[in-house]
């Protein structure tokens, strides 16, 4: 029986690009596999543009990657550690001996191609290999996310999508990916597909908690509820933040979403089994409400709150439940919003602490997005106020 041997080493460095300290992180990583890397995920900083296609020849040749994926971040992640609007670069080297990895590159003028069925890996034979996982850095100004994610749904079928938007200085051009080559100005999105070897398990932690009770949607018009129950959506709305504490009602204006159904064939509907979508308007003489998303008929729709106490909750929860499922992983990526962080939490490494404390040092390496991908419910969407866990087990 042939041995599994995956391997990870993650590295975390705060301040400006410095080559001979990023060799030395490199060699440090591929001393630590005791192997040659697989690939190597990169994020690093807005202000470290000019330099990725030096850190994509250093990673080549002193980490010895053939596939580099990476992108800007305005929040870096590594084992424990998160650290926000720094400069600086993290690093997650892995070895995978007995995976097929599978690089695609989605250029912003061609964002049909990768949804083309033909696609779909074969085996010589013919017949259709393992379906494995998807990892997507997108490009946030380049890849229409979601559009692209409901094409990309329906060609590659209950084949999990995880990753993130690039984040950064969005006034200053601070969006960009780039791979062992250097710069890709008109990328949309890298894309890696892992099969056979491995497997990826993901947790994605929307943060909220159910308020009131769920209803099934009677009326829609577009984007916009009309009716739920039969009775006017704006009053279930109000129903529903009539449910809560005084001291909680004060906090939750502007912290209540919208939860729609993915499943309606649950006995009991609990947090998780709702994708959680904005409210971008009401109009309470109407009684309508407008929502970032396409309700539709028949669906089961229940509000959501999201504060800081659901959102550790939540995470920490998930992150039990997937340990005590799954078993131990040898590396993790986490891709959480740039709204989470301190912006949502009192005290700093939120995320990325509750991973070490459910795993242990684990290597690690992430980033704070400006939108993040994950399933819920076996389809795969683009999130916000999110956290998307990717942990890697030995197949």
């Amino acid at each position: 029986m042939t041995v599994n041997c995956n391997r990870a080493s993650s590295k975390l460095f705060s301040g400006a690009f410095d080559a001979d300290r990023i060799e030395s992180l490199a060699v440090e990583c591929r001393e630590e596999l005791g192997a040659e890397p697989s690939l190597v995920f990169a994020f690093v900083s807005p202000d470290w543009k000019p330099h990725v296609g030096e850190l994509g020849e250093i990673l080549q040749i002193h980490g010895h990657s053939p596939v580099v994926l990476g992108c800007s971040t305005d929040g870096i992640v590594g084992v424990g550690e998160e650290r926000e609007n720094t400069s600086g670069l993290t690093l997650l080297f892995l070895h995978l001996p007995h995976t097929q990895v599978r690089r695609e590159i989605l250029m912003s003028s061609d964002t049909e191609r990768l949804v083309d069925l033909s696609l779909h890996p074969e085996s010589a034979d013919g017949s259709e290999e393992e379906a494995g996982s998807w990892i997507v850095l997108g490009d946030p100004v380049n890849l229409p996310a979601e559009d692209w994610l409901r094409q990309w749904n329906a060609a590659w079928p209950n084949t999990p999508c995880y990753g993130g938007l690039a984040s950064g200085d969005p006034e200053n051009d601070g969006f960009f990916l780039f791979n062992e080559t250097g710069l890709m100005n008109d990328a949309a999105a890298l894309l890696v597909h892992l099969s056979g070897g491995v497997r990826l398990e993901g947790v994605v932690s929307q943060g909220c908690r159910p308020i009131g009770k769920p209803y099934t949607i009677t009326e829609v018009d577009d984007n916009v509820l009309v009716t739920i129950g039969q009775r006017q959506a704006y009053d279930i709305l109000e129903q529903a933040y009539e449910t809560l504490e005084d001291d909680e009602q004060e906090s939750a204006r502007g912290n209540i979403f919208a939860g729609l159904a993915v499943n309606e064939y649950v006995d009991e509907f609990k947090r998780g089994d709702f994708l959680v979508r904005n409210i971008i308007g009401g109009d309470p003489t109407a009684g309508v409400l407008a929502l970032g998303a396409w309700p539709r008929v028949g669906q089961t729709l229940q509000f959501q709150l999201r504060d800081s106490e659901a959102a550790d909750e939540d995470f920490r929860e998930q992150c039990a439940e997937a340990q005590a499922k799954n078993g131990q992983p040898f590396a993790s990526l986490l891709f959480s919003c740039a709204g989470r962080g301190l912006h949502m939490f009192a005290s700093p490494n939120h995320d990325a602490g509750i991973i070490e404390d459910v795993f242990g040092k684990v290597p690690t390496s992430g980033f704070f997005c400006s939108g993040e991908i994950g399933p819920v419910g076996g389809t795969s969407f683009v999130h916000a106020y999110t956290a998307v866990a990717l942990f890697l087990l030995d197949a």
